[in-house]
C-alpha cells in the first residue's frame, strides 16, 4: 500500500523574484564601464642579480682625490641611504626611478613605473657621500658612516602606505 501525495507546492512569486535578482547581481556587476581601477599588480624587484647605479644627485659632492680642506662628508649606506633617497624624491613629480619615491609599511622604499607597478629601491653598494651637515639627520639609522647598528625604516612608514 503506497500513499502518494499530489500536492504541488509552488514558490510564492516574491520569493522567486528575490532569488532571480540575487542570481543576476554577479552577472550585472561584472558588466561595468571599466572606470574602476583594478588592483595594482605585485611589486617588481629589479635589483635581484644585478647592481643598480644611481645617478649623482646635485646635492652629492664629487669624490676628490688626495687630501682636501674642503667640506666634510659622511657615507650613508643601508637604511640611512634609503631614507636619504626617499627624502630627496618624496615630493618629486613623475614616475620611474627619477620620479616620486614612496615608503611602504614594511620599511622599504619604492617608486612606481609608467604602468603603476612598484619597484623596490636598494641603496648603492658603495653608499652615498653626503655633506656632513646634511647627514646629521640620518645618524641614528643603520648604515650611517659604516655603522651596522641603529634604526631601520619600519617605524617611519605612514599609515596609508601599502604593505608590499
Amino acid at each position: 500500500m503506497s500513499i502518494t501525495f499530489r500536492h504541488n507546492k509552488k514558490a510564492p512569486l516574491p520569493a522567486a523574484i528575490l532569488l532571480s535578482a540575487l542570481l543576476s547581481v554577479p552577472l550585472l556587476s561584472s558588466c561595468g564601464n571599466g572606470s574602476r581601477t583594478a588592483s595594482p599588480p605585485p611589486p617588481v624587484d629589479d635589483t635581484v642579480g644585478r647592481n643598480v647605479n644611481y645617478p649623482n644627485s646635485p646635492n652629492q659632492p664629487q669624490t676628490k682625490r688626495g687630501f682636501s680642506t674642503g667640506q666634510k662628508v659622511a657615507v650613508l649606506a643601508g637604511a640611512a641611504a634609503l631614507y636619504y633617497l626617499y627624502q630627496q624624491r618624496k615630493n618629486a613629480q613623475g614616475t620611474g626611478s627619477n620620479g616620486k619615491y614612496y615608503l611602504s609599511k614594511n620599511g622599504r622604499v619604492y617608486y612606481r613605473d609608467n604602468q603603476g607597478r612598484p619597484h623596490w629601491v636598494t641603496p648603492p653598494q658603495g653608499g652615498i657621500r653626503v655633506p656632513e651637515s646634511q647627514a646629521q639627520q640620518y645618524r641614528d639609522f643603520q648604515g650611517y658612516n659604516g655603522r651596522s647598528t641603529g634604526r631601520d625604516l619600519t617605524n617611519l612608514a605612514p599609515q596609508e602606505a601599502p604593505a608590499y
